[in-house]
């Protein structure tokens, strides 16, 4: 039976990694940190059959205990603080987590078993102010908040790991990816759930940013596909995930409506909100994931259309219970 580590695992994306590795029959450890609350929502339907280890990317022992403990073929370092507009209000904190966490978890790999797969988080937000389009391994990164520059250390530290140590290291470049176990904090899920409580009257307004930032939405349960696939080649390489179609916020908005049966959308909308708009806006991302579909075998299966209806949906399922 193969072992993996996840970090992160009770997050959106850690949960569905969690869900596929089971599906695949590893024995699945996830790392928590301590915390007085708990919060293993995304997870408590599998929760019996994952072992969850302490540890934290801030400390460096816990990280070797946990490999030691877990002893893993694989690790898959999900663990960041991940919301960009946190990032300006907390940057130092973002770094060490986001940046300097990567090189922790790194250095305790090559303590303990110098064989270990590894994969790290890689964030479509490293290209920022695009330099060109669509973005490919190969495109000039350009972050526009502490959350990138953070993303793209943790992408070169990788890199070089690889590269100084013969670690087989992985980066997957992962634009925009949605579900509807995503935090309310983003701006997607932030959207259907207000749809889905305006729909049964309990909500007037959604407060939002920028409508016309584009981005290249897909859907997490797909992309930890690839993720997988990455660590299952013969050489370790860094790949972008994505769909290779973009759309605005406001298209989001107005499906989302849409999934209820709203067409007049625009009334319920309160845009370009100052508390909502970021102090450098990245406005246009669109992912080239050719190379991992050559390599990999990977393409995405759930269309733009697919993703915001299934979230509204689920969301709706939200509200109900929550009256009963």
């Amino acid at each position: 039976m193969k072992k993996a580590l996840i970090t992160g695992v009770t997050g959106q994306d850690g949960s569905y990694l969690a869900e596929l590795l089971l599906e695949k029959g590893y024995k699945v450890y996830g790392l928590t940190r301590r915390t007085s609350t708990i919060n293993n929502e995304r997870i408590k339907h599998i929760q019996d059959k994952i072992t969850l280890v302490q540890g934290d990317l801030l400390d460096q022992s816990s990280l070797t205990s946990a490999l030691l403990e877990s002893e893993p073929e694989e690790v898959y370092n999900l663990a960041a603080q991940s919301f960009v507009k946190t990032s300006w209000n907390q940057p130092v904190l973002t770094g060490e987590f986001t940046a300097l966490g990567v090189t922790r978890m790194l250095e305790a790999i090559r303590a303990v078993n110098p064989k270990i797969k590894f994969y790290q988080a890689s964030s479509s937000e490293m290209f920022g102010m695009v330099t060109e389009s669509p973005q490919k391994e190969t495109t000039r990164f350009y972050p526009r908040s502490p959350y990138g520059v953070a993303k793209v250390y943790g992408h070169y530290i990788t890199v070089n790991y690889r590269e100084s140590f013969d670690l087989y290291a992985c980066s997957g470049i992962l634009f925009n990816h949605e579900s509807p176990r995503r935090g309310l904090e983003f701006v997607t899920r932030k959207i259907t759930h207000a749809v889905a409580r305006i729909s049964l009257g309990k909500q007037k307004k959604i407060e939002l940013g920028n409508l016309d930032a584009k981005r290249d939405w897909g859907y997490a349960a797909d992309y930890v596909e690839a993720m997988w696939l990455m660590l299952q080649q013969k050489e370790p390489d860094d790949y972008v995930i994505a769909t290779g179609e973009n759309h605005s916020v406001e298209e989001f908005v107005k499906l989302a409506f849409e999934v209820v049966g709203i067409d007049d959308w625009e009334k319920y909308i309160d845009a370009n909100k100052k508390e909502f708009l970021r102090p450098a806006e990245v406005d246009y991302l669109i992912g080239d994931y050719s190379k991992a579909k050559k390599i990999l075998g990977w393409t995405p299966k759930t269309s733009f259309k697919e993703l915001v209806t299934l979230m509204v949906k689920a969301d709706l399922e939200l509200e109900k219970r929550s009256d009963q």
